[in-house]
């Protein structure tokens, strides 16, 4: 662990790079790196803000903020994506610990702190923790709950907590520098899912990748119906992608909500051919598709009841159209990914 002991003392600490892609998100953006200029962590640190097109105010918010600290330094991302602004960030930084930084996530002031001393307590070439979604609004209050539960998200490490230990893959990250760098970084191709690709070849090369529910960050979700729905349909686009690139290493869970979007729309058509078998006057056989979305739509009433009760009423109306919302629009980007059409729709979409 010797990268990680600066050179002016035994016992000083590393230095965090923390590294954050930023595009239209003058919402957020401020929060989240107000956020790390008030850890409590000791060693010395820097924020790199990587920069893409913004159209929204963000591009003179972070020179402000950049101008009012010294710590804080905005550069360019011409290509946009998230991948290439976090490779960009990465090159550009100097400390041997490099922390991945959302802008619609907020880190509590322990974070850098734990996460640099679990590295060297474990070794760990990347380390990381829960996604500790948080909404404002009703709708937001059922978006984190449908992420936080075993319901939405197919009940991750770090979206539900879990035993501290080696792990597949964690939320953001907390690196060691040359470990990533030896990869050869993140792969900018992949739009979405690039964490889990990036610690499959930490993992491939030897390295460790470690969860500890210690390390919890405050996470906020899409604001509405609509752009829930283009973020769950990208995601789930670029992880059919990655299900096909890597077969091997994709586990069943990931293939639950596309059999489920099969399951629900072919027992649906089949319920409405029973409905013209009623009108022709012959046996109405194929009413028997009806059960599959009958049991779906069970199951989110279910679920609805056991995961908004703490948020009151409010939220329970939005939980019925987030968690269809969740698992359709991820299963068929699952689907058109695993066929290959995830470069076709990204650059018709321009995400």
């Amino acid at each position: 662990m010797a990268d990680l002991v600066q050179s002016d003392g035994a016992n000083a600490l590393p230095g965090v790079s923390y590294v954050m892609p930023v595009l239209n998100e003058a919402t957020h953006v401020r929060e989240a790196v107000d956020s790390l200029l008030h850890q409590d962590y000791a060693g010395p640190f820097e924020v790199t803000l990587a920069l893409g097109p913004s159209i929204d105010g963000t591009t003179e918010l972070l020179k402000d903020m950049a101008s009012a600290d010294a710590r804080v330094r905005v550069i360019s991302n011409d290509a946009g994506s998230t991948p290439a602004g976090l490779n960009v960030a990465i090159l550009a930084s100097r400390y041997p610990v490099v922390i991945r930084v959302d802008a619609h996530s907020v880190l509590p002031p322990d974070y850098a702190r734990v996460a640099v001393e679990t590295i060297q307590r474990t070794g760990a070439d990347n380390v990381g923790g829960i996604m500790d979604a948080q909404g404002e609004s009703p709708f937001q209050k059922a978006v984190a709950r449908a992420y936080g539960s075993r319901f939405g998200l197919g009940g991750s490490a770090f979206h539900v907590g879990g035993k501290e230990g080696v792990a597949e893959t964690v939320y953001l990250g907390c690196f060691q520098r040359d470990s990533i760098v030896k990869v050869g970084l993140f792969d900018e191709e992949i739009k979405r899912g690039q964490d889990w690709e990036l610690n499959r070849r930490i993992r491939k090369a030897g390295g460790t990748v470690w969860f500890t529910p210690r390390l919890k960050v405050t996470y906020r979700p899409r604001p509405s119906l609509r752009r829930l729905a283009r973020q769950m349909l990208s995601t789930g686009l670029w992880r059919g992608e990655l299900a096909r690139r890597f077969p091997a290493s994709n586990g069943i869970r990931y293939f639950v909500p596309p059999i489920t979007v099969l399951g629900v729309v072919i027992g649906t058509l089949l319920g409405i051919g029973g409905v013209l078998q009623v009108v022709l006057g012959t046996f109405p056989l194929l009413l028997v598709g009806f059960v599959a979305p009958a049991l779906y739509a069970l199951f989110v009433i279910v679920a609805m009841v056991a995961v908004t009760r703490p948020d009151g009423f409010r939220p329970s109306p939005w939980f019925l159209l987030v968690l269809p919302c969740i698992h359709f629009c991820w299963g068929v980007g699952f689907l058109l990914g695993f066929l290959t059409l995830t470069g076709k729709i990204t650059a018709h979409t321009g995400r």
